[in-house]
């Protein structure tokens, strides 16, 4: 039988790998460089984190579920925008916006994940915690702004047309 700990395991390593794809997938967005083999990665890691957490036993509905919530529909907006509309249009800049809260969400719950289960950053308290997501937050929205004004008003990439 498939033991709770292999599924908490398989869903924290996809979660990490998935926000390392995500990072590489945001520089390119960034830098204005279509990069298909990662996004495909990023995307597919991404979707088996959010899959895989909904999988976990549960007995309520949690924040963690809400944000999973959020991070399908990220993620189905980044899917359809890139591989049904092929980033045509404003389907670009929303594909930037989809995959930026995407990874943002996974490093949002990592980052309420740390500070729950790492005793040093538990005992700096609610405070901190909330210092940090803040932090969190305005990296992505920054990073987020440069990637829309990209796609926007930059010329899309050869693999984007």
């Amino acid at each position: 039988m498939f033991d709770l700990t292999t599924l908490v395991g398989i869903h924290t390593w996809l979660s990490l790998i998935a926000i390392g794809a995500g990072a590489v997938v945001m520089m390119g967005l960034i830098s204005g460089r279509a990069l298909p083999a990662w996004t495909a990665f990023f995307l597919l890691t991404a979707t088996a984190t959010s899959a895989t957490g909904f999988a976990l036993p549960f007995e309520r509905v949690l924040p963690s579920h809400i944000v999973g919530g959020f991070a399908f529909v990220a993620l189905a907006v980044a899917l359809l925008a890139q591989y049904r509309f092929r980033l045509a249009g404003a389907w670009r800049w929303l594909y930037a916006v989809a995959a930026i809260a995407s990874v943002y969400l996974l490093v949002l719950v990592g980052v309420a994940q740390a500070f729950l289960k790492i005793p040093g950053l538990n005992a700096l308290g609610p405070s901190a915690t909330a210092v940090a997501q803040l932090v969190v937050l305005a990296v992505f929205v920054a990073v987020g702004v440069v990637a829309v004004r990209t796609a926007r008003h930059g010329a899309a990439p050869a693999a984007y047309a």
